[in-house]
């Protein structure tokens, strides 16, 4: 299964971003919830800060592109294989970063990709 990193995961469970953790948990993925409030999805403690991690195969951003920016480098240090631009995250900056460092991009909504065995 692919290690996710869910950036901008919150506690509200009305938000996108928590409905993907709980589907990626629910299909068998593992999930690093990274947010800025602290809190729970799903027994997943969401972490507050740019925690040390290894092994991420997807990011998926639920940040606007003006507060991704503080993330730039976090998220390229990791080096993903994937980052999924869900609705409202697109960013043009961001995802030439990513492709200048062979980093996948998907245009896409995580929960469609989820639901439809494309993710």
């Amino acid at each position: 299964m692919k290690r996710t990193l869910v950036l901008g995961a919150s506690p509200n469970p009305i938000r996108f971003s928590h409905k993907a953790v709980k589907s990626l948990v629910r299909h068998g993925h593992e999930v690093v919830p990274i947010g800025i409030r602290e809190g729970e999805i799903m027994w997943q403690k969401i972490i507050v800060g740019k925690p040390k991690l290894k092994n991420i195969n997807t990011i998926t951003l639920y940040l606007n592109p003006n507060n991704q920016r503080e993330y730039y480098d976090y998220i390229l240090g990791l080096s993903p294989k994937r980052i999924i631009f869900n609705p409202g995250s697109e960013n043009k900056e961001l995802i030439e970063l990513a492709m200048k460092n062979n980093i996948e991009v998907s245009i896409a909504c995580t929960l469609i990709m989820l639901n439809t065995n494309k993710y």
